[in-house]
């Protein structure tokens, strides 16, 4: 659209089209490497587990628990992952249409990414506290939370309420609304090179295999930049089991502990997996998110001439 009024833009069918692709794309993707994820979560969470790479852990898993326990947990991350995305992708177009496409930068895609992150945040922290918990469920060794009383997200989310608190679904906010730097980097990356392949291309279609690309660029600069937050986020979100550490330790005093008790590399540990799934999965997430948005468009969007 083009033209009038930018401030009605935001609940536009553009934005809602890019929402659902952005949503969409995330679910294909996370489906293609969920069993990555899985090695990344055990890794985190499991602080007597071994750091071996990651088709040992993946061999040593299957070996010892079944091949199901790759996809432990895989319904409600694909629940809380398309909410989360849809959330994110709707938020961040939307901005950049108020905010007007012309003359985007890095930086205006930097401010915009971390306002969408900011509301992601805020909306989506109680399906991803539950859906940890969920898919830690069973596992030796780690803290069970009494996860055993509900089986889905919403009847992990009125268990938490009711029996913990409200506070306890939005563990580790502090930490995930640092973490909206990694969404940040990654869209102000993505979008920059983008733009750039774009420009450079004057016109013709972008093949498949630059988006894969640009989006594997993105998330590896991204997940290398802030993957100790992550590992203490996840560890605020399922519980930790370190000594002489209170169970309500937040994200500064469990950093403190990792670097005192297993030095730098401790805030790493799992950070193998973690790229390869976070890198594949964003790779294809962009990938698929551009092709079915561009389908959709093609066949349904019509602009508006004013």
């Amino acid at each position: 659209m083009t033209g009038g009024n930018q401030r009605g833009n935001i609940f536009t069918y553009e934005t809602l089209v890019h929402a659902i692709s952005g949503a969409a794309g995330s679910v294909v993707a996370m489906a293609t490497f969920f069993p990555l994820d899985t090695v990344r979560s055990r890794l985190q969470l499991e602080d007597e587990r071994q750091s071996k790479n990651t088709l040992a852990t993946i061999r040593e898993l299957v070996a010892k628990e079944g091949p199901y326990t790759l996809y432990r947990g895989i319904i409600p991350v694909l629940q809380s992952l398309c909410a989360s995305n849809f959330v994110y992708f709707y938020t961040f177009h939307g901005l950049k249409l108020l905010r007007s496409s012309r003359n985007q930068t890095a930086k205006n895609d930097l401010f915009v990414a971390s306002i969408a992150g900011i509301i992601n945040v805020l909306v989506t922290t109680p399906l991803w506290v539950v859906n940890t918990r969920l898919k830690m469920k069973g596992i030796g060794g780690i803290p069970e939370k009494n996860n055993n009383e509900y089986n889905n997200l919403l009847e992990g989310i009125i268990y938490i309420w009711k029996y913990e608190g409200i506070k306890k679904l939005w563990a580790g906010t502090f930490a995930s609304m640092i973490l909206v730097a990694n969404p940040a980097i990654q869209f102000m990356t993505y979008e920059s090179i983008k733009r750039k392949v774009n420009a450079s291309l004057a016109g013709a279609q972008t093949p498949a295999w630059i988006f894969f690309t640009i989006g594997a660029i993105a998330k590896t600069i991204a997940t290398t930049a802030t993957y100790p937050l992550q590992l203490v986020q996840s560890k605020l979100r399922h519980g930790h089991n370190y000594e002489n550490l209170s169970a309500n330790a937040g994200t500064l005093k469990i950093l403190l502990y990792i670097l005192k008790k297993h030095g730098f590399a401790g805030l790493y540990k799992g950070m193998e997996a973690k790229l390869l799934q976070t890198v594949l999965t964003a790779a294809l997430m962009f990938l698929a998110y551009e092709k079915i948005s561009k389908f959709v468009f093609k066949i349904l969007y019509r602009p508006i001439v004013r």
